[in-house]
């Protein structure tokens, strides 16, 4: 039988060396979605810690092991979120944190990547343009290069999302993850599927970002010239094979949702859960929104995945969705 790369017994340790601060994060039924959405809802909220996402979860083993073996520095590639916590992780370490991030990104990201003591370097291009210069910093200055979901860390960090899931009662029959560059999906997916298979996996991705999910389909990499969404978050063009390879293990399913079911679902957090969410972190809705009869009856978890938005977009998204109402 196939594994993954990933541990459950390192997964169980990583909870250890994660500060506590980001484990234990709130789960809770919201019922107010649940007229909305045909069913049972209940949401994981990765937001309510310092850097607003689940990212820090595996840069705090990152980091721990950076600083056990007496690296000094570390460069990575980010969408924001990832940036950010390394940023975080490292800073509380003494490490020197370099981050590479298109200049296109959300400028609350790239501000609170600056704020929390890193590096910042922009490029003139999307995310995998990024971790092209990303890798070039690190081969010119010999430091350690944080490769997201390539790097087991950052997915087996993201994976004690679910050993926290599969704990909770009552239990839940499917979860829906954003799916990007695959640690989230890959970790979580890993742990329900080793210890509640029954309760079905599934992938959410943006029809303007499909790379991994279309990868997922063929049983192969997949990659996209360019991509198209708000979901800034999950946006790749390049899926990493060894993390599709994890995927095509640990996934029962990935569906492509479109922009304005993302709006949607992040005006209806706003509405019915008092949420402030990135778009990414409103995939598991749109999901619903788009397909109810395939969810009724059912006892959904979603993961809110990110807060880190940009304050003006938001409005002019959210503002958006509640003028169609």
């Amino acid at each position: 039988m196939q594994t993954t790369r990933l541990d459950t017994a390192r997964i169980r340790a990583a909870r250890r060396v994660i500060d506590p601060i980001f484990l234990d994060t709130p789960l809770y039924r919201c019922e107010a979605l649940e007229p909305v959405l045909g069913c049972a809802v209940s949401v994981k909220l990765e937001t309510a810690n310092p850097v607003r996402s689940f990212k820090a979860r595996g840069t705090e083993l990152v980091a721990s092991l950076l600083a056990g073996d007496g690296s000094g520095a570390v460069v990575c590639a980010s969408a924001g979120n990832l940036g950010q916590a390394l940023a975080w992780s490292g800073r509380g370490r003494g490490l020197d944190v370099t981050v590479v991030a298109s200049r296109f990104a959300p400028a609350a990201k790239l501000d609170r990547i600056r704020a929390l003591g890193a590096r910042l370097e922009l490029v003139d291009g999307d995310f995998d343009m990024a971790r092209e210069r990303a890798a070039a910093v690190a081969r010119h200055d010999g430091i350690r290069l944080v490769e997201d979901s390539l790097d087991i860390e950052t997915c087996e960090g993201a994976a004690t999302i679910g050993l926290e899931l599969v704990d909770t009662v009552p239990s839940f029959d499917t979860v829906l993850i954003a799916l990007g560059g695959g640690a989230l999906a890959t970790g979580v997916g890993h742990v329900v599927k080793a210890l509640a298979p029954e309760v079905e996996v599934i992938c959410v991705q943006p029809l303007g970002a499909p790379a991994m999910t279309h990868s997922w389909h063929r049983r192969r990499v997949v990659t996209t010239d360019s991509t198209d969404t708000i979901a800034d978050g999950v946006a790749g063009r390049r899926p990493i094979p060894a993390v599709l390879d994890d995927l095509l293990l640990v996934a029962d399913d990935a569906v492509l949702v479109e922009e304005a079911s993302i709006i949607a679902g992040m005006r209806l957090l706003l509405d019915h859960a008092g949420l402030v969410v990135e778009p990414s972190a409103a995939l598991g809705i749109a999901a619903i929104l788009e397909d109810r009869d395939r969810f009724a009856g059912r006892h959904v978890v979603t993961i809110v995945c990110g807060s880190n938005v940009d304050v003006d977009a938001y409005h002019r998204w959210v503002g958006a969705a509640s003028d169609h109402r």
